[in-house]
C-alpha cells in the first residue's frame, strides 16, 4: 500500500512538473461554419503537434471585432482579424466604438474574405434595390461580417431599410433553409462552409455587390476593400460569375504575447510541410506563402513576427514597423 502511495505521489509530481513546462496559449477564431474558426481549430491542433511544450487551445467567438477587443485586453494570444477592423480599431474609429486598440498586432495576411450576399434561387430577390424591407442574416453580434455589412449597406443607402438578423452562418443557413430568413450576407474565406452546404440542400444565387459600391463610392471610401470576382462553380448551382468585393484576414497576436512564441508559430505554419498541411484542410489558404505573407500590410508587426518575416528576406515597410 506503502509503495502504491509512493508511486502515485511520484506520478503527480512528474504530472505537475510537466504541466509547469507546458506553455498554455489561447487562439480566437469565430463563428461555427466560417473560416475564421476552422483557420483557429486547425492552427490550434497543428501547433500544439509541433511545437514542443506548447498548447494552444481554440476559442469560438463572434467574429472580427470580438477578436480585437479580446486580445487587446490580453484574454487571448492569438486570433483572426479583417484587415478593415484591425486598420480602423488602431485610429479609434470602428462604428459606435472609438477605443484605440493599440495592442493588436499583425503577425500575417492569411488568405481574402469575400463579402457574399446569398438569396434563394426561386426568390424575387434580383439586385440590391429589393433587398428593402427583407430579412437578411448579417452575422453574429460583434462581427467582422456584421461590421462590414454596416459599412457596406450605409454606403448604398440601405442600412435602415433592411430588418438586420445578428445571426452566425450556420444559424443564417439553417434559418435560410426553413424559409425564416430572405438573404444571407458572409465574409469569409471562398467556398465558404455554411454556404457549400446551404447550396447542397437549396438552389441558391448570389447577388453582384460591385455595381453599386463602385456607383456609390464605396472601394475609395474603404481602401482596405478590393474588387474581387467569385469564379462560376465556386458554388453548386452557381454557374458564373460573381462580382463582389474582400477584405484580407489577418493573424494577429497581443502585445504581451511572448516574441519567441510568435516568432516560433510563424516558422511552423511557413514551413512546407505546414503550408502543405493548411492547405490540405482549408481550401481558402492555398493564397498562402512566405512571399505574400505580409503583401498589403498597412499596420504595425508584432516583434516576433518582424524577425521571422526579416528572416524570411521580406523589406518591411514603415507601416509594418
Amino acid at each position: 500500500m506503502k509503495f502504491n502511495s509512493l508511486i502515485f505521489c511520484m506520478s503527480l509530481v512528474c504530472s505537475l512538473e510537466l504541466a509547469a513546462k507546458t506553455k498554455f496559449l489561447k487562439f480566437t477564431g469565430g463563428p461555427t461554419g466560417g473560416t475564421f474558426q476552422l483557420f483557429s481549430n486547425s492552427l490550434s491542433v497543428r501547433l500544439s503537434e509541433k511545437l514542443p511544450g506548447v498548447r494552444v487551445s481554440n476559442q469560438a467567438s463572434a467574429g472580427s471585432t470580438e477578436n480585437l477587443r479580446k486580445i487587446n485586453r490580453g484574454r487571448v494570444d492569438f486570433g483572426v482579424v479583417h484587415s478593415g477592423d484591425l486598420f480602423l480599431g488602431r485610429q479609434g474609429k470602428l462604428s459606435g466604438d472609438n477605443k484605440s486598440y493599440q495592442d493588436v498586432l499583425a503577425m500575417a495576411v492569411l488568405y481574402r474574405s469575400a463579402a457574399q450576399l446569398v438569396v434563394l434561387k426561386k426568390s424575387d430577390i434580383r439586385s440590391l434595390a429589393d433587398l428593402k424591407g427583407k430579412r437578411i442574416g448579417i452575422g453574429g453580434p460583434g462581427s467582422g461580417a456584421a461590421a462590414t455589412a454596416e459599412r457596406f449597406f450605409r454606403s448604398v443607402g440601405l442600412w435602415d431599410s433592411i430588418d438586420r438578423q445578428f445571426l452566425g452562418y450556420s444559424k443564417a443557413a439553417s434559418a435560410m433553409k426553413d424559409g425564416h430568413l430572405d438573404a444571407m450576407w458572409v465574409v469569409s474565406g471562398f467556398p465558404t462552409r455554411a454556404i457549400i452546404e446551404l447550396a447542397a440542400t437549396k438552389s441558391v444565387r448570389l447577388l453582384d455587390l460591385q455595381a453599386e459600391a463602385d456607383k456609390k463610392g464605396f472601394l475609395a471610401a474603404y481602401p482596405f476593400y478590393q474588387a474581387i470576382t467569385i469564379k462560376a462553380k465556386t458554388y453548386e448551382g452557381v454557374d458564373h460569375d460573381v462580382r463582389v468585393f474582400a477584405d484580407s484576414t489577418v493573424w494577429v497576436a497581443g502585445r504581451k504575447t511572448d516574441d519567441s512564441y510568435v516568432y516560433k508559430t510563424l516558422k511552423e505554419v511557413y514551413s512546407k510541410d505546414g503550408l502543405a498541411y493548411l492547405q490540405s484542410v482549408i481550401p481558402s489558404s492555398r493564397y498562402m506563402s512566405p512571399s505574400t505573407g505580409i503583401q498589403g500590410l498597412k499596420v504595425p508587426l508584432h516583434p516576433g513576427a518582424k524577425k521571422f518575416w526579416q528572416e524570411m528576406g521580406q523589406e518591411l515597410t514603415k507601416e509594418q514597423l
